[in-house]
């Protein structure tokens, strides 16, 4: 069986079998090659938010670094349903955590706001008290006058 010389290396056969497709292998490709020129496009900025390449290759190209990564099993294809699946959950997490965080600070209001109306309360108690003393003293004045 001849083969033939190609300019891909890895040779597309060999990627072929870590997709179920073409459209698949193009697909995963192009997203990590993406990743990848971000990954080589934010590193003055000292973000680090995006994965680095995971081989060592002597090739600049994003794409031809992304094919060797899918090659050395460092990439992997996940189907939609499970990626889905996986999606959903964080979505959860991510509401749980949201939910535990307006909790939170509704009570941490419920507290400053109940603080605020004891100091009003006592504020209110001193000055019923101010009151009574000065109608006791008015009372007792008319009546030392009478």
């Amino acid at each position: 069986m001849a083969t033939e010389d190609t300019m891909m290396n890895p040779r597309i056969e060999s990627l072929m079998k870590r997709t179920a497709s073409k459209f698949g292998l193009v697909t995963l490709s192009a997203r990590r090659a993406r990743e990848i020129n971000s990954y080589f496009n934010q590193l003055g900025e000292g973000l680090g938010t995006m994965v680095p390449p995971q081989v060592s290759s002597t090739s600049r190209k994003p794409l031809s670094i992304s094919f060797e990564e899918i090659a050395a099993d460092k990439i992997l294809s996940v189907p939609l349903s499970v990626y889905e699946e996986l999606e959903a959950e964080l979505d959860e997490e991510l509401l749980d955590a949201v939910a535990d965080d307006v909790v939170s600070e509704l009570e941490a209001d419920a507290v400053v706001e109940a603080e605020v109306a004891e100091e009003v309360v006592a504020e209110a108690v001193v000055e019923v008290a101010e009151v009574d003393v000065t109608v006791d003293a008015e009372v007792a004045v008319e009546a030392a006058a009478e």
